[in-house]
């Protein structure tokens, strides 16, 4: 028995090393790249590849001061930590800012909220939380209430797509970064070619949006994979929320999301690929592509006569929450919509004429 135990460990040969260093036992496989590695060379890999897209995109000048959009969630919490970590080795010259909305969910922001503020400690980043309520005088809470479950992302996504904007005004901030990942680009591609978006598709992949806007935003982890991400924060033990939010999950990007895991499963590089094909993509010239201006309402950038906030935020106001889903113009909002004839609800769920608020309280 003794002499077969030994000839099986020699059959097994030596423990394996580490691919990059080959002197450390490895305690991963990296999903990118399925190389097996240590848990110091993943940190450095990770760290450097960040810093490599940084470089070379020029995301930044000396100087700048940048707000991190922190939701206390994985992505945004290892953001915060890599940034500040870079932003010291590199010698950036950068004013980092943690920037949270508080969409009103309790039970679910109120708790993330707590991870952000302990963060703001770990990391020694002051930081501004925005609220719906301040904003638009409505919480998801309030809002999920009055519409249900269906369309609830929509008026979620609007929302909180303008308040970081009016959180960043107010932090006089130069850029605003966020955590969206390769997994998110690559959902965001699909569901743009299954809606045929083709004003979002054509710039859903870019690694800066928004540079004719009131403030740019940047995705340092726009090349990042989001089981990295996971598997950093795990390794280096980082303060973080991990509950998914308890109004999304029938949101039809979760349908995108799951396809996108199947594919990773049969292929990791697909997720790339993905991306790689949203950036080779060419609209036709004779497309008639949306032209950006102001909303006549709040002063921000719209391609209608009044933002998609505006409009949601007044069918909220009117009592009539779906004005603004689907194929509803902003022109409705004046007077031409066929459901303005009808009585608005009455009860506390519907705000009055006189306490209504527009679309943020900021002006751009």
């Amino acid at each position: 028995m003794e002499a077969g135990e030994a000839k099986s460990k020699k059959a097994e040969g030596p423990p394996r090393l580490c691919c990059i260093c080959n002197l450390r036992r490895p305690v991963l496989k990296r999903p990118k790249t399925l190389q097996q590695i240590c848990k110091e060379c993943f940190y450095e890999v990770f760290e450097e590849e960040i810093h490599q897209v940084i470089v070379k995109n020029h995301l930044f000048k000396s100087g700048e001061r940048v707000a991190i959009g922190a939701s206390g969630g994985k992505d945004s919490t290892v953001l915060a930590y890599v940034l500040s970590e870079l932003n010291r080795r590199h010698s950036y010259g950068l004013d980092l800012f943690l920037l949270s909305i508080d969409e009103g969910i309790t039970g679910y922001r109120d708790d993330s909220l707590e991870t952000v503020k302990r963060n703001e400690v770990q990391y020694g980043l002051p930081l501004q939380i925005v609220s719906y309520k301040d904003l638009y005088g409505w919480t998801m809470d309030e809002i999920v209430k009055m519409i249900g479950l269906k369309n609830n992302c929509t008026f979620c996504g609007v929302f909180r797509r303008q308040a970081l904007d009016r959180g960043a005004a107010l932090l006089k901030v130069d850029k605003l970064v966020t955590g969206h990942n390769a997994d998110d680009i690559a959902e965001t591609v699909l569901l743009n070619i299954l809606r045929g978006d083709i004003a979002r598709l054509s710039r859903c992949t870019s690694i800066t949006t928004g540079e004719d806007g009131p403030i740019p935003r940047c995705k340092p982890f726009k090349y990042t994979y989001e089981k990295e991400i996971v598997m950093y924060a795990y390794f280096k033990k980082l303060d973080y929320f991990s509950t998914e939010c308890i109004y999304s999950p029938n949101a039809y990007r979760g349908f995108a999301r799951e396809f996108i895991k199947d594919l990773e499963r049969l292929r990791p590089k697909a997720i790339l690929d993905i991306i790689k094909s949203g950036e080779d993509f060419r609209i036709a010239t004779t497309t008639k592509m949306p032209e950006q201006g102001t909303c006549e309402r709040c002063g921000y950038i719209s391609s209608q006569k009044w933002c998609k906030a505006c409009v949601l935020l007044e069918g909220l106001n009117r009592g009539l929450p779906k004005m603004g889903i689907g194929r509803s113009r902003a022109g409705d909002v004046n007077g031409d919509h066929r459901n303005n004839n009808k009585e608005t609800k009455s009860g506390p769920s519907v705000k009055s004429i006189e306490s209504r608020k527009q679309c943020g309280s900021l002006d751009f």
